[in-house]
């Protein structure tokens, strides 16, 4: 009997290896044109789909002092020598009401769409429960569009709803 098809078709055993690794200022042309694709897929949307009309030269300025903080930890996920994924982690404090006075907020994350349903986004996340853990961060927190795939994603790999967030647009006088 033959083997059944792997994801998009292609033999068992014939995917390309996937690794995760720490991203750094020499991937700052990766990092960066793998956060425009993310705001290009959310065009149209009330606050991720308005990018600026200068978000393309503006990102590897922003990629490059985030990649450069302390706080923050962008993972990059490879195949084949390519970069096919990216999710960034900011250590993170809360009101000093509140606890856990420090964790991790999830953010940027894109996997390329020819990638996904691959395993992709949970070996990234796998990396940052790491980083979360050597920090001694408890508690993960991301902001999503609702509904669709990535909501129902989000809910399989544990993370719950706990609030919403709204806007509203204020028309100057």
């Amino acid at each position: 009997m033959p083997a059944a098809a792997g994801p998009r078709g292609t033999p068992p055993g014939s995917e390309p290896e996937v690794r995760v690794r720490a991203a750094s200022l020499a991937d700052l042309d990766a990092v960066a044109a793998l956060r425009m694709a993310l705001l290009r897929e959310y065009e149209g949307r009330i606050v991720f789909g308005r990018v600026h009309p200068d978000a393309a030269s503006r990102a590897p300025e922003l990629c490059a002092r985030q990649l450069a903080s302390p706080r923050d930890a962008f993972f990059l996920a490879e195949s084949d020598g390519a970069a096919i994924g990216l999710l960034r982690c900011t250590e993170s404090r809360t009101s000093p009401l509140l606890l856990p006075e420090r964790f991790a907020y999830v953010s940027s994350v894109f996997v390329r769409p020819e990638f996904r349903r691959r395993g992709v986004l949970r070996a990234l996340l796998a990396r940052a429960d790491s980083w979360c853990a050597e920090r001694g961060l408890t508690e993960m927190r991301l902001h999503n569009v609702p509904g669709g795939v990535a909501a129902d994603v989000w809910a399989a790999l544990g993370f719950g709803v706990v609030e919403e967030v709204r806007t509203r647009t204020l028309h100057p006088r």
